[in-house]
C-alpha cells in the first residue's frame, strides 16, 4: 500500500480527512500520489476525545463518494476512524504514516523532498507537492514555567481519567468550554482559567448556558480575565485582573489555547506568507503556492484564522488542484 517510487508524480504531506480527498481526487484524474503523514491515518482524529460525537451529519464528511454509514444520526470519533480506514483501502491509496517530510528544494524540473521516519532519512523526488498538514500538532503555547510538564496536555484525551481529581482547564473557546463540562460530569473538580473577562461570542449555542449554569450552581469554579503565571506539580498559579496571584489545585492541566499551522516549514519551501495573518501567497483557483508545483489544501489556506476551513469546506480542495487544465499531465510543472 506505501510503495515508493524513485520519482513520485504527486506527493501529498498530510493523510487527514482533506489530504486523503486530494489523493482520491488525484487518482480520479490520473495519478497515484504517495500520502505521508507524520502521525497515524487521520491523525487530528485520532487525538479527539475518546468517544466523541461530531456535529455535522456524515454526508458533509464524505470523501471521493464513498458514504459514510453511522448508528444515530451523527457520527463518532471511532466511526469516522473506521470510515477513512475505508476509503485508503478502496481507493488502493498508498499511504506512509509516520513519516514527516522535513524540507522541500527545487532540482532542474523536480522538487526534492526529504522525508524522515524511524528507519531514518532519504529524499524522494516529487513533480507536484501538496501540503495538506492542518494545524492539529502545534499548539498555541503560552510560554510559561512549567508548560511541559507530564500532567499538562494540549489535548483533551477523556474525561473519565480525571475522576476525583482537581482540573485545570486554560482556554475559553469551544474545546475548553465543552472539555470542563464533560470532566464535571465524569467527577473531576474543575476550575476554567481565561485570559479574558468574557466567552468568546463563538462559543456554541447550547454549550454556553450549560456552562454558565453550572457556574452558577458552583459546580464549575472560573477564573476569567485572568494570566496564567506557572504550573508546578500541584497547581496552576494564576495573576487576576486586579493584580493578585491565586494558587488552583491542578492534579491534571489541559492547555486547550489552540492551534497553529507549521509556519517554519512553509518558510523554509519558500512560501510567502503573510506576516500579519500567516496566510499563504496562494493562487485563489488552483491553490499552486508562489513556489511552482507545491500546493495547499485545507485549513493551512487560511494562516491563523484555523476556524475558517473544516473537513466539510476543504475536502474538496482536491478537485480544485487536479481538475485545472492540464493536471492530468503526468509531467507536472516544469516537465
Amino acid at each position: 500500500m506505501d510503495v515508493e517510487r524513485p520519482v513520485e508524480d504527486v506527493l501529498i504531506a498530510g493523510a487527514g480527512p482533506i489530504g486523503l480527498a486530494c489523493a482520491v481526487s488525484a487518482k480520479h484524474h490520473g495519478a497515484d500520489p504517495l500520502v505521508i503523514d507524520a502521525g497515524a491515518v487521520v491523525n487530528s482524529i485520532v487525538h479527539y476525545p475518546i468517544g466523541m460525537t461530531f456535529f455535522t451529519t456524515p454526508d458533509l464528511l464524505e470523501i471521493g463518494g464513498h458514504p459514510l454509514a453511522c448508528a444515530g444520526q451523527k457520527p463518532t470519533r471511532e466511526e469516522a476512524l473506521k470510515y477513512y480506514r475505508g476509503v485508503v483501502r478502496a481507493e488502493g491509496l498508498r499511504v506512509r504514516p509516520y513519516t514527516t517530510l522535513a524540507a522541500v528544494t527545487r532540482e532542474q524540473t523536480l522538487l526534492r523532498c526529504d522525508l524522515r521516519d524511524r528507519r531514518g532519512s532519504r529524499a524522494v523526488g516529487c513533480r507536484r507537492l501538496v501540503l495538506a498538514t492542518g494545524y492539529y500538532d502545534h499548539p498555541n503555547l503560552m510560554g510559561v514555567e512549567g508548560e511541559q510538564l507530564p500532567h499538562v496536555s494540549h489535548r483533551f484525551d477523556e474525561a473519565h481519567r480525571s475522576f476525583g481529581l482537581d482540573v485545570v482547564v486554560i482556554g475559553g473557546k469551544n474545546s475548553a468550554i465543552e472539555a470542563a463540562l464533560e470532566l464535571f460530569r465524569a467527577g473531576a473538580r474543575v476550575t476554567l482559567v481565561y485570559r479574558r473577562k468574557e466567552l468568546k461570542p463563538t462559543v456554541k449555542y447550547w454549550l454556553k448556558p450549560d456552562f454558565e449554569n453550572r457556574l452558577k450552581a458552583g459546580e464549575i469554579a472560573a477564573r476569567l480575565g485572568a494570566e496564567v503565571l506557572r504550573i508546578d506539580e500541584s497547581a496552576v498559579v494564576i495573576r487576576d485582573a486586579d493584580g493578585r496571584e491565586e494558587r488552583l489545585a491542578a492534579a491534571r492541566v489541559y492547555a486547550l489555547t489552540g492551534y497553529h499551522p507549521d509556519f517554519d516549514l512553509f518558510r523554509r519551501i519558500g512560501i510567502r506568507l503573510d506576516e500579519a495573518t500567516g496566510r499563504p501567497e496562494c493562487d485563489g483557483e488552483t491553490l499552486e503556492t508562489n513556489v511552482p508545483g507545491v500546493y495547499m489544501a485545507g485549513s493551512i489556506t487560511a494562516g491563523r484564522a484555523t476556524s475558517e476551513v473544516f473537513i466539510e469546506n476543504g475536502r474538496f480542495d482536491g478537485e480544485r488542484i487536479f481538475a485545472a487544465a492540464g493536471s492530468r499531465n503526468p509531467g507536472g510543472p516544469g516537465a
